[in-house]
């Protein structure tokens, strides 16, 4: 998953990415909510943490300029304030759930974690689709109630097409909601990825859980729920 934060307190900005990295998403910082606006507009993200208190342009105008846009990522908003209303006012100019500082990273955690899944239709931090099992609290994978083991990047491209099962998903698509900005989307690391959860999860091939269809991408097969 791949995240945006936009956070002026630079101290707290790296403490929250080693913390999300930690928790396999892939970040991009903004230090005040000009560049958070161009980011936002220019990128894919899954979810955004956006400090009300901004420098240039501040979170509630950000927000909004999002919003007004289109662009429909979950958004958690951070704010040092201790006012009601403005905690009011971050909800109503279009995000999805805040933060007061100071506040604990586990629980920043948990909230970004449910917002993403709500925003696809996963209420569940576990995950389950036929035999494949995969807690987003915890960051477990089991196959017929066998834990397996994946690298970071096997979890983050097994994960996404988890939330969206079903879907055709573009290696281009897959690249940009792994990866940070900076990656080269041309790159063949997609592929070597999708063999290698098909080898670890599946290395019978009885499932065929992953679809590959040519010119399109990558498809993960629905099973049918018991």
């Amino acid at each position: 998953m791949r995240v945006l934060l936009v956070e002026d307190d630079l101290d707290l900005q790296q403490q929250l990415k080693i913390q999300l990295e930690t928790a396999k998403y892939s970040v991009d910082l903004a230090d005040d909510g000009e560049i958070g606006l161009f980011q936002g507009q220019e990128y894919n993200y899954d979810a955004a943490i956006i400090d009300l208190g901004l420098p240039k342009v501040d979170g509630k105008t950000l927000i909004k300029s999002l919003r007004s846009q289109g662009i429909s990522f979950p958004i958690l908003v951070l704010t040092a304030r201790d006012r009601w209303q403005d905690k009011v006012d971050g909800l109503d100019a279009g995000a999805d759930d805040y933060l007061t500082k100071p506040f604990h990273q586990e629980e920043l955690l948990a909230r970004l974690n449910a917002l993403i899944r709500r925003s696809v239709g996963q209420s569940s931090p576990v995950i389950s689709n036929g035999p494949f099992v995969l807690d987003t609290a915890s960051m477990l994978v089991k196959v017929d109630d066998s834990e397996v083991s994946l690298s970071s990047y096997e979890y983050k491209v097994f994960e996404y097409l988890m939330l969206h099962q079903g879907q055709v998903k573009s290696k281009t698509e897959l690249t940009e909601h792994i990866y940070d900005q900076d990656f080269d989307l041309d790159s063949n690391v997609i592929e070597v990825f999708i063999r290698r959860l098909r080898k670890k999860l599946d290395p019978q091939g009885q499932y065929q859980f992953i679809e590959t269809l040519r010119g399109q991408g990558y498809k993960l097969r629905q099973f049918p729920s018991d």
